[in-house]
C-alpha cells in the first residue's frame, strides 16, 4: 500500500512537470500499465503534443487523429526508437497503449523529455539567442543513412531537377530567414541603445523587449505573473519527480516482465495450435500415411539438392577467391604510386588538423545566452549606481562564436575539397574504361 502511494505520487509528479497544454491525466498511465484500450487516444495525443513542442512545430487538439499517428511514428523514428509492436499499432488509435506508455518513457530517458520541454517552454523575460558550436550528432549516429522510415520512404527514382527546385527553395527561405534576423537585431540595437542606463543592474544597465512592453502596457503584468506561476509550479514538479523518478523506473520494469511473459504465453500458444493443425497417422486415416511418405520423399530430394547447391557454391567461391587474388597481386604492383599518394594527402590532412587536436579542449558552447547591449560609457555612468546582482553574468563574445565557426567551416572545406577530389579520382578510372569517350574534366 505505501509502494502504491509512492508511485502515484511519482505519476502525478511526472503528469505535473509536464506542459499544461500536454498534461495527462495520472489515470492515464495507470491503465496503459493494463494495455487499456480507452488510454490509447490520449497517449498518442500527448506524444503528439510534446513531440510538436521538441520539434518545434504548431500543433492544435483540432488535428486528425492519422495524421497526429503518423507525425508519431516518423519522429519516434527519427530519435531512433526501433520496436516494431509500436509502428504496427492501428493508425486509429483503438489499441497499444502499453506500447504508447513504453514510448513515452523511452523519450523520457532517451532526449531527456522533461528538460527538454522546461528549457523551450521557459518564461524569457530577457533578450536571448540561441549559440551553438558543437558538432552535429548525425554524423556520430549509429544508425544507417539508407534507412527509412516506414510508410515515408522515398521512391527508388528522384527527378534531379526536383531536387534542384528543392534546393533553391531552401537558399531562397534561407536567406529570407537571414535577413529578419538582421532586421531583428537592428530592433534590439535601438531598444538597448534607448533604454541605456534605465535598468537597476549595472551588468544590464538596459531593458529587454519584455521589459519594455511591460513599461508602455501595464496591465500585461498579470498576464506574466500567472506564466511565472505555472513555470515555478512545474519546476516545483520537476524537482519532486527527480526524487521519485526511480520508483517509476521499477514500476515500468514490472511492465516490461508482464509483457514479457504474455509474449512468451502467446508463443507458446501458437506452437501448440501449429502442432495440432498437423495431422497425426491413426488406423482411421489410411491417407495420412502415402502423405508422410511423400513428405518424407521430397525431404530427402531437397536434403540433395542442398548438398550438390553447397558443392557448387564452394567450388565457384574458391574460383572467384583465387581470381581476386590475381587481381590484387596485379592492382598493388600497378597503383604503388596511386597509394603512395593517398597516404601523402592523408598525413597532410592529418597535420593540418593537428593545431585543433593538441589545443586544449574546451567545453563547446551550446544553449541560450542573453543579449547584452555593451558601450563605451557604462550603464552605472548613465543611470542608477546601485546594482541588484554582484556577480557579472556569464558571458559570450561575438568574436569568440565568430573564431569557432570559421574554425569549422575551415574544416569542412577541407574534408569538401578531400571528398571533391575522390570522387574526380573515380570518375577518371570510370572514364578509362570507356571505349571511344572523351572526358573533359570542369
Amino acid at each position: 500500500e505505501q509502494r502504491g502511494r509512492v508511485l502515484s505520487a511519482a505519476v502525478g509528479a511526472l503528469c505535473r512537470a509536464l506542459p499544461p497544454r500536454a498534461r495527462p491525466a495520472p489515470n492515464t498511465l495507470r491503465r496503459a500499465r493494463f494495455d487499456r484500450p480507452q488510454a490509447s487516444l490520449d497517449l498518442w495525443r500527448l506524444l503528439y503534443a510534446l513531440l510538436k513542442q521538441i520539434h518545434r512545430g504548431k500543433w492544435a487538439e483540432s488535428d486528425a487523429i492519422d495524421n497526429q499517428i503518423r507525425f508519431v511514428k516518423s519522429a519516434l523514428w527519427y530519435h531512433g526508437y526501433g520496436r516494431p509492436e509500436f509502428f504496427g499499432l492501428p493508425s486509429d488509435g483503438s489499441a497499444g497503449s502499453r506500447e504508447l506508455l513504453l514510448a513515452f518513457s523511452w523519450l523520457l530517458h532517451r532526449i531527456s523529455l522533461l528538460e527538454q520541454l522546461l528549457a523551450r517552454n521557459r518564461v524569457k523575460t530577457g533578450d536571448e539567442t540561441s549559440v551553438c558550436t558543437c558538432e552535429d550528432e548525425l554524423l556520430n549516429s549509429p544508425k544507417s543513412t539508407s534507412e527509412i522510415a516506414p510508410e515515408h520512404g522515398l521512391e527508388d527514382r528522384v527527378d534531379v531537377r526536383y531536387l534542384q527546385w528543392l534546393n533553391g527553395r531552401l537558399r531562397f527561405q534561407w536567406q529570407s530567414l537571414h535577413a529578419q534576423h538582421q532586421e531583428q537585431c537592428k530592433l534590439l540595437h535601438k531598444i538597448h541603445l534607448f533604454t541605456s542606463g534605465s535598468h537597476m543592474d549595472q551588468v544590464l544597465g538596459h531593458f529587454s523587449v519584455t521589459e519594455t512592453d511591460l513599461v508602455r502596457q501595464p496591465e500585461n503584468y498579470n498576464q506574466l505573473l500567472q506564466l511565472l506561476e505555472s513555470e515555478t509550479m512545474q519546476l516545483e514538479a520537476f524537482l519532486e519527480w527527480k526524487q521519485l523518478e526511480p520508483v517509476y523506473w521499477q514500476w515500468m520494469e514490472t511492465v516490461l516482465d508482464n509483457m514479457a511473459e504474455e509474449e512468451n504465453m502467446c508463443e507458446s500458444q501458437d506452437a501448440h495450435v501449429e502442432k495440432s493443425r498437423l495431422p497425426k497417422p491413426t488406423s482411421s486415416c489410411p491417407w495420412a500415411y502415402s502423405l508422410t511418405g511423400q513428405i518424407d520423399g521430397l525431404s530427402r530430394d531437397l536434403m540433395t539438392l542442398h548438398d550438390q547447391l553447397h558443392k557448387l557454391v564452394t567450388h565457384r567461391k574458391a574460383g572467384w577467391c583465387e581470381k581476386v587474388k590475381t587481381r590484387e597481386e596485379e592492382l598493388q604492383k600497378e597503383g604503388f604510386f596511386a597509394t603512395a599518394r593517398k597516404i601523402q594527402e592523408s598525413v597532410e590532412q592529418k597535420l593540418l588538423d593537428l593545431t585543433c587536436l593538441c589545443a586544449p579542449k574546451k567545453n563547446k558552447m551550446h544553449g541560450s545566452r542573453r543579449l547584452v547591449f555593451r558601450s563605451k560609457h557604462p550603464a552605472s555612468k548613465m543611470g542608477f549606481h546601485r546594482s541588484v546582482s554582484k556577480e557579472p553574468v556569464p558571458a559570450v563574445s561575438a568574436t569568440e562564436v565568430i573564431r569557432e565557426l570559421q574554425m569549422r567551416e575551415a574544416s569542412l572545406e577541407r574534408e569538401l575539397k578531400q571528398l571533391q577530389e575522390e570522387c574526380r579520382r573515380r570518375l577518371d578510372e570510370i572514364a578509362e574504361g570507356l571505349d571511344g569517350v572523351i572526358c573533359v574534366s570542369p
